[in-house]
């Protein structure tokens, strides 16, 4: 029996040898270099070495934030307190021409690949109701667009992603996988988070690698920051010379705006002065940080927002509320990156590791509407302008507590928050949607420290430069698979030169209807009115596919003189750009938000009614 025992033991240690080599060969690729003979005696073993990250290649951390402005944080100029982006950024650099796409998961797939949305197939979502059968649209990143995470973890990273993930099929996301689109299907070690758009923060849809888990009652930013350190922690035990790649990304500041009155209650009476004061504040602020130029000037309160003296009391007391807590919000979130700060620093790491910091997917969210939100559903039955004022002014109290499982602030502290742009979030037209801040903190690699970048960038080339900062090379296979050109440029050569002039000169956007294309300063664009996209529930105004507008972003910072009528053959010249662009990229067919809302794709025979598949957009973690 003992020896039966000892034989079992040994086959099955040569099992596992033999699968590790075959695995470590199969991530490496390399051609078998040894010698099999008849015998041992005739045979010469071989084993290719273990990848190794580059000499020296620093830890890398990427933190995105999710539907902030421009104008909310300190960093920026806002008058929201974000110390610890405050730290970095003086440390550091600040891009101020840096873009998103104008919504959260075309951004975190342009992110994760460096290629553009429409190109790794998400033009749109990943949701069942959000996506189509088309293959700019379908939702399903294809193993032909590696991203950041399987790049670096086959060139010897560990891989750790926390928060929200939000480009996973709704189809898949389920205990039953399948699991390849899901984090740990796209490189990542270990995952902690949830896998949809928006969750509530203290019962959020949870995942820990490929199972749900029970959430334990803590706000959702605490725990994803103790598994991130939790991550860090174990790897450097086990292995304290190879570096870790850590996707941060939070569900803040994303509705429900949900905090503990610690944070908010900072905020009491702070924004009684109302939108209009703030955005004069901040764009003053703006200018004296030169994150902004000095020739700017403030574009005109957005149609559809009242002047903020010509509301009543009540609706006065009821929005300053939203963004008191709002504002904790960030600022609580700013607490819980600087946790993650301090403790590299502690177990001294920080001062290598390379830190990109994107404040925002987009600009600030317009999903709140006019009146704000604090528990009704996105597409519940509409309510009077004096009904929702009344509804929320009864219940005052519970925004930003858990009970605020909806909570968003109105339109008119949005468009504040995107200080010193027009419009918001899903205006892939519009500045104020994708416009955002982005930080870039190095203290080996970084001599300009608080210095300020003005290039034109965009989401996309964050993972080339994140390549060519640590030394590797994007693949051409990545597990055998050749992989799809990486379209983002790198920005390391504006790393050390404020003054080298932008390389990356043209970029399309596009977000359910509304569009752009830039292109050396000038800038073309066409928006989308809809009741939805506006957030105004009595706008009737129909779409124009002629109405673009043209501005020359070199001199016009803010968008405020449409050159369409004083330039038509530059305008025509950016429309068939764009057009090409499209074209190249598999946005076609253009998807408005109107196709969505009337129900016109993604229609099988399985389909669930259009509430129940809103429902996988915003799911909570009440499970049983």
């Amino acid at each position: 029996m003992k020896r039966k025992s000892v034989l079992k033991a040994l086959t099955s240690t040569l099992i596992l040898a033999t699968s590790a080599r075959l695995s470590l060969h199969a991530q490496t690729a390399q051609p078998y270099q040894g010698v099999v003979g008849r015998t041992l005696a005739e045979s010469k073993e071989w084993w290719p070495e273990p990848v190794k990250a580059p000499a020296g290649a620093p830890n890398v951390v990427w933190i995105l934030l999710d539907d902030v402005g421009f104008g909310a944080p300190t960093t920026f100029g806002g008058l929201i307190q974000t110390p610890t982006f405050d730290a970095l950024a003086n440390n550091g650099l600040r891009y101020t021409n840096f873009h998103t796409c104008a919504i959260c998961a075309p951004t975190r797939a342009a992110l994760l690949t460096g290629r553009n949305s429409a190109s790794v197939h998400v033009s749109g979502f990943s949701h069942t109701i959000l996506s189509a059968g088309f293959p700019g649209w379908d939702g399903r990143i294809p193993s032909s667009d590696g991203t950041i995470a399987e790049i670096l973890r086959e060139n010897g990273y560990s891989t750790f992603a926390v928060g929200k993930y939000g480009v996973t099929p709704d189809e898949d996301a389920t205990d039953a996988g399948p699991f390849d689109r899901w984090p740990t299907g796209k490189g990542f070690d270990h995952f902690f988070g949830f896998l949809g758009s928006q969750t509530d923060q203290y019962k959020p849809d949870l995942v820990e690698d490929q199972a749900h888990v029970h959430p334990d009652g803590r706000h959702l930013n605490d725990q994803i920051t103790d598994k991130s350190i939790s991550f860090i922690d174990r790897q450097k035990k086990a292995a304290p010379d190879k570096p870790f790649f850590l996707y941060y990304a939070p569900g803040a500041t994303h509705a429900p705006h949900q905090v503990d009155k610690y944070w908010s209650d900072q905020y009491k009476g702070k924004f009684d002065r109302g939108w209009d004061a703030y955005r004069e504040e901040v764009f003053e602020r703006q200018k004296k940080l030169s994150v902004i130029p000095a020739d700017a000037k403030l574009p005109d309160r957005n149609p559809n927002i009242k002047a903020w003296d010509q509301l009543t009391p009540d609706e006065q007391k009821l929005y300053a509320r939203f963004m008191e807590v709002y504002a904790g919000y960030l600022t609580y979130t700013d607490f819980e990156v600087g946790r993650l700060i301090n403790h590299l620093k502690e177990i001294n790491q920080l001062d290598n590791t390379l830190v990109f910091i994107s404040i925002g997917d987009n600009g600030a969210s317009k999903e709140g509407t006019l009146n704000g939100d604090i528990d009704r559903p996105l597409f519940g039955k509409p309510l009077t302008e004096q009904e929702n004022i009344n509804y929320n002014l009864g219940k005052i109290g519970e925004i930003g507590t858990p009970a605020a499982t909806q909570g968003n602030y109105p339109l008119g502290w949005a468009q504040a928050a995107n200080t010193p742009f027009k419009y918001w979030k899903q205006d892939a037209n519009s500045e104020g949607g994708t416009h955002n801040p982005l930080i870039v903190y190095w203290p080996k690699g970084i001599k300009d420290k608080g210095g300020i970048r003005t290039q034109y960038s965009h989401v996309i080339d964050l993972l080339p430069t994140t390549l060519d900062l640590v030394g590797i090379k994007a693949p051409e296979e990545i597990k055998g698979i050749k992989q799809d050109a990486i379209e983002g440029t790198s920005l390391a050569y504006s790393i050390d030169d404020a003054k080298a002039p932008t390389r990356h000169t043209l970029q399309y956007y596009y977000i359910f209807g509304s569009r752009s294309i830039y292109r050396d300063g000038w800038k073309a664009e066409l928006a989308y009115p809809s009741s939805f996209i506006t957030g105004n529930v009595q706008s009737k105004q129909a779409f124009d596919e002629n109405a673009w507008e043209l501005y020359n972003l070199n001199e016009d910072y803010t968008e405020r003189n449409d050159l369409a009528k004083k330039d038509p053959e530059k305008l025509a010249e950016l429309r068939a750009l764009f057009e090409e662009q499209a074209k190249a990229h598999h946005l076609y067919p253009y998807i408005t938000w109107d196709d969505v809302l009337n129900g016109r794709i993604h229609r099988t025979k399985d389909s669930k009614s259009f509430l129940d598949a809103v429902k996988d957009v915003t799911k909570s973690g009440d499970r049983e």
